[in-house]
């Protein structure tokens, strides 16, 4: 079976935790691209596009994230199937109309987390789940016809529409990964070492069911590819629905 190749958009600030995470989880052929840096694929010769975590906000006036939004929104309107990580998730939910906004708080640590049981980017996965998160933006709104997928007591915390899929947790965080990220954030005394008392090897163990969402999403690539592409580009630069009898609610 031939390998999928992924684009993968790097917007963490070149942090070598990220390419790691990311080359582990995903079983594909990864192109990365650090975004940050004005990298972004010259084309869309891809079966499916990943876009990761970021320490910027989506809302921010700056050209790396225009231009990440508008080669994520061309991809989609080609019929890419996308998967968000946390900043990810926000922009996927961005391009498509969506609002994020800074939440007024801080969700950092290992996290409980509902799905919806509906959703197949959760196959496998608990209907009550653990997974590490750190954000202090959110999906307030969700793009107009997705549906949300999964969320706890902070916000929203997986939406689908069509073949686009965000999670705003972080499933592909290792212990080192998490660690790190605590020691750099301006977080009180007390709140760091409570939680990093929480990065044990037990709550990663539990954390792990998390992972799944890339084998899924991989999964879903796998079987978008096999019907060919989901939309045509007409000459006017619009889109064209072609149906695809492989894409199912959620």
């Amino acid at each position: 079976m031939s390998q999928l190749r992924l684009a993968v958009l790097n917007a963490a600030h070149e942090d070598a935790n990220t390419t790691r995470n990311f080359r582990r989880e995903l079983d594909a052929s990864l192109a990365e691209f650090d975004v940050t840096e004005g990298e972004v694929p010259d084309g869309f010769e891809f079966d499916g596009a990943v876009v990761t975590g970021s320490r910027s906000s989506v809302y921010w006036d700056e050209d790396w994230i225009d231009a990440t939004k508008e080669w994520v929104g061309s991809a989609i309107d080609r019929g890419i199937p996308a998967l968000g990580v946390c900043w990810g998730h926000q922009l996927l939910a961005d391009v498509l109309g969506g609002t994020v906004a800074d939440m007024g708080t801080y969700e950092v640590g290992y996290s409980p987390i509902e799905h919806d049981g509906n959703s197949r980017l959760f196959d496998g996965i608990s209907r009550e789940f653990t997974a590490f998160t750190s954000h202090s933006d959110e999906v307030a709104d969700l793009p107009p016809g997705a549906d949300p997928i999964a969320e706890n007591e902070y916000s929203n915390h997986g939406f689908r529409k069509d073949r686009v899929f965000g999670v705003q947790f972080h499933p592909e965080y290792d212990t080192k990964t998490a660690r790190e990220l605590v020691h750099r954030k301006d977080l009180s005394d007390d709140r760091r070492e409570s939680v990093l008392d929480e990065i044990t090897a037990a709550n990663y163990r539990d954390a792990c069911e998390a992972k799944l969402v890339f084998d899924n999403f991989v999964e879903f690539v796998r079987e978008v590819t096999a019907t060919g592409p989901a939309v045509e580009a007409d000459t006017a630069g619009c889109a064209t629905t072609v149906g695809s009898s492989n894409d199912r609610p959620n």
